[in-house]
């Protein structure tokens, strides 16, 4: 009743390093340094762990917080207090879950264009599968939702511990690089090897230094070395060797960040190395310097000099990798505009009348009609069509929507049509279509013992590249987006990209470009590009749709084909709430 607040309870405790606080109330029996970063802990276990390899690696910290139960204050409640609180600069969480996932968007889409925040997000497995009626649904999950939650709010997701600490290590260290070029000056050709291999595989490029850096190195180097980059000094360099040529590259208009990699030969000692890579990196501090000091000998003493100078220094090659691109995806991220919600003229009272008459019915999913006439009402492209209920009526839809035909059978108790023969492709004249109907009808009933007439009537659109477009329902989260590669295939190859609704157009433009398989969209070998601007408004109408409908629990537009010139979804499919 006094306003006292309440952390905890079910925790180890909170600890403020400030000189005007000086308070460790935890169960901890260290203090890590005073700095800049602040942590949030959802397990004291793993709070103590982190506490432990702060203070040995040196990273400084300013507030500690075990958050326990959370019944009063929460995650939520400290990233809004940190973000006004000048000695906090970097936030590393280690989560187990989401108290409230829409306020925690709203807050770190916010904060992170001031203070990075880096997230340890457990539980990335499921036990057990549920059966979905969509594939957006079978293809979703609680890990999903997070990292389209995390993604979409500028937030550096750390698969382990360890690389939260490689992050912790940059971030309050180091400039941000202008770009992605990366050099790596190394005295052996193995770890060169394996940091190229990992800035590679992170987004990073290690291209050539200019002609003019060559020439100046190769000067400097025996003729063993290689000079290009990765520059190998080749075991006899010695701490000079290392301070000239790190200087070099580091002036090269070519190169956005360096690492310095090393490890000790017999006669060098890792701490003159460490001296010498402090004196180069002095020479640029606006180009991100980060140092590799691989091996046991000598080397504590490197890493303690390194510190001090206040330049991270890793014991693998892939955790330097790591850092240099968590620095560049973090610039990418404050360089993305925030982009617009876009709202399209739209029938809502015509969806809302569908839903109703399908709820009515106590129905939980639409036909195919009723799924085509929803996208129609808000201006998603379909491909010509009619439903119709005898051969008389599919053949006069036929003459209506245009040869060639397709004729797809109708049935909420059928939900993928071409396992049960339900689909008859291609039908070019009026017998075609007479013979396709009771074909058709013939072999669903055979099959699935279901008396199938209604069907639906489309003009067949041949060639394009099919994509999905869907939709699901996170209890916590609320609605995901889905865009991936489409067709049969979409399950079989799960290239696809989830984001948290709502859709904005930097959103939708950046889903499309984000999948696997984008280079078949954009068009290979010549190939003339998919209308790409008209997948992003459809991903944007979609957007607009399921945040006007609550009913709408799941969402397939699949497939939804792009030509050069347009889009048209072929097939649709609904869950709704009864």
């Amino acid at each position: 009743r006094f306003g006292m607040r309440m952390v905890g309870p079910n925790c180890m405790g909170v600890l403020n390093t400030s000189p005007a606080v000086g308070m460790n109330a935890t169960f901890s029996p260290s203090s890590p340094p005073h700095g800049p970063v602040a942590i949030i802990s959802q397990s004291g276990a793993i709070g103590q762990s982190i506490l432990d390899l702060a203070g040995e690696l040196g990273i400084g910290v300013c507030q500690f917080v075990s958050v326990g139960n959370k019944p009063d204050v929460s995650g939520n409640d400290l990233l809004q207090y940190w973000n006004q609180d000048p000695e906090v600069h970097v936030i590393l969480m280690y989560l187990e879950s989401f108290g409230n996932p829409r306020k925690f968007f709203r807050i770190t889409r916010d904060l992170g264009r001031r203070k990075p925040i880096f997230v340890v997000k457990a539980g990335r497995t499921a036990a057990g599968a549920r059966a979905a009626a969509s594939h957006t649904a079978a293809l979703s999950g609680t890990d999903l939702a997070a990292d389209a939650l995390l993604a979409q709010a500028g937030v550096l997701r750390a698969q382990t511990v360890e690389e939260l600490f490689d992050y912790a290590m940059a971030f309050p260290r180091l400039p941000l690089p202008r770009g992605n070029r990366v050099a790596i000056v190394s005295n052996a050709g193995g770890p060169a090897i394996i940091l190229t291999d990992a800035c590679e595989s992170a987004g990073l490029s290690v291209t050539e230094l200019t002609p003019e850096t060559q020439r100046a190195v190769r000067e400097r180097v025996p003729d063993e070395a290689v000079v290009r980059n990765p520059v190998d000094l080749i075991a006899s360099a010695t701490a000079t060797t290392y301070r000239d040529v790190l200087t070099l590259v580091l002036q090269d208009p070519g190169v956005d960040a360096v690492i310095a990699s090393f490890i000790p030969p017999l006669g060098i000692q890792a701490k003159d190395v460490a001296d010498a890579i402090v004196a180069a990196a002095a020479t640029r501090k606006d180009i991100p310097l980060v140092a590799v000091l691989m091996g046991r000998q000598g080397v504590s003493a490197g890493m303690r000099r390194l510190m001090e100078a206040g330049i991270p220094g890793y014991m693998f090659p892939e955790s330097a990798a790591r850092a240099l691109a968590a620095l560049n995806r973090y610039r990418t991220w404050l360089a993305r505009p925030e982009g617009t919600e876009q709202t399209f003229p739209a029938d809502k009272e015509r969806v809302d009348t569908i839903l109703a008459a399908a709820q009515a019915a106590g129905r939980e999913r639409l036909t195919e009609a009723e799924a085509l006439a929803v996208l129609d009402a808000y201006g998603i492209p379909t491909a010509p069509w009619r439903a119709a209920r005898t051969a008389e009526e599919a053949m006069l839809a036929a003459a209506q929507v245009g040869y060639p035909v397709v004729l797809k059978v109708m049935s909420d108790q059928i939900v993928h049509k071409s396992d049960v023969g339900g689909v008859v492709l291609d039908l070019k004249t009026v017998d075609e279509v007479r013979e396709g109907y009771a074909r058709l009808v013939r072999r669903v009933r055979e099959r699935t013992g279901v008396d199938v007439r209604e069907v639906l009537v489309q003009r067949m659109l041949p060639g394009g590249r099919e994509t999905i477009v869907g939709m699901t329902r996170d209890p916590r989260v609320g609605p995901l987006l889905m865009f991936g590669l489409g067709g049969v295939f979409v399950e079989a190859m799960k290239d696809v990209v989830f984001r948290v609704h709502p859709l904005t157009d930097v959103d939708a433009h950046e889903m499309i470009r984000e999948v696997r398989g984008f280079a078949i969209l954009e068009g290979m070998r010549g190939e003339t590009s998919v209308h790409l601007v008209g997948l992003e408004e459809v991903l944007q109408r979609a957007s607009q749709l399921v945040g006007d409908h609550e009913a709408l629990l799941e969402m397939d537009i699949n497939p939804l084909v792009a030509f050069p010139d347009q889009v048209a979804a072929l097939d649709a499919r609904f869950r709704i709430a009864r």
